[in-house]
């Protein structure tokens, strides 16, 4: 039994170079275990993910290309295990991925899934606190609480949304950082910081002026905004408050609208 190494924090790279040897050596998936850094192995051999001596080629599809490196991403310890296993079928089965009923392909697509909505969750609820300038550029700070290891594959959507900026996201599973030239990430977990600022009230006032108690459904909204994500929301703060007044809000809505009726018509 052979047991990998990894610092399994998202990096694709580390992943594929450790396949690669495995591949090379004719490891079969079930003669292999997996493990990440922060865990330990009292009885295998731990191997690192140096490069093979003599890497063979390896060719595959894009499209497990791509399925693998969310995959590598996903906080799930099997991760590894499951591309290494998918990966070790494609050699013989050529066309694995296109059966959609297989245990392996679905598990993979729904690791993939995760994978994808939590960087979704990413971009949508990353709030940014001013920090003071230090030069002609404003300096800001954000802390975000993703599931999966996203932060590397998330950072060039906010480089590219805040390039006006200097910005530092940090997170429990690594941290990703601008300054108007360099874009660098760390997948070390980061200490949350105590943050605030002015737009905290804009936030809030501008929710308020949005949310909409007529049309409230709470299970859509907390589809859309979950509530473990409320803590790191200035304006989650007045949920469950509006949600309270909702009806109440609705009842007076539909009173005021008939009121405005009766009065119409007899003005007519």
């Amino acid at each position: 039994m052979r047991t990998m190494r990894l610092r399994g924090r998202g990096d694709f790279a580390e992943w594929r170079l450790a396949a690669r040897r495995l591949l090379n050596d004719g490891t079969s998936p079930e003669a292999v275990t997996w493990t990440a850094e922060d865990t330990s192995d009292l009885f295998g051999c731990l191997e690192t993910s140096g490069p093979a001596p003599t890497p063979a080629t390896i060719t595959v599809s894009k499209a497990f290309a791509d399925l693998a490196e969310s995959i590598i991403c996903h906080s799930d310890p099997a991760r590894f295990a499951l591309a290494y296993r998918l990966l070790w079928r494609l050699q013989s089965e050529r066309h694995l991925l296109e059966i959609a009923s297989d245990t392996d392909v679905t598990r993979a697509r729904m690791m993939a899934k995760s994978v994808h909505r939590d960087d979704h969750k990413m971009r949508a609820f990353v709030r940014f606190k001013d920090i003071g300038n230090e030069g002609p550029r404003r300096r800001f700070m954000a802390w975000f609480e993703p599931d999966h290891f996203i932060v590397a594959r998330a950072a060039p959507f906010f480089q590219r949304r805040f390039n006006d900026m200097d910005w530092i996201i940090a997170t429990p599973k690594g941290t990703a950082a601008w300054n108007g030239e360099t874009l660098t990430t760390d997948d070390e977990p980061a200490a949350k910081p105590a943050l605030s600022d002015h737009a905290d009230t804009l936030w809030r006032t501008y929710y308020c002026h949005i949310f909409n108690p007529a049309r409230l459904k709470v299970k859509a909204m907390q589809t859309h905004m979950p509530k473990k994500y409320w803590k790191n929301l200035p304006e989650a703060a007045l949920i469950p408050d509006l949600i309270a007044e909702a009806t109440a809000r609705t009842d007076q809505m539909i009173a005021n609208r008939n009121r405005d009726q009766v009065a119409g018509r007899r003005l007519r």
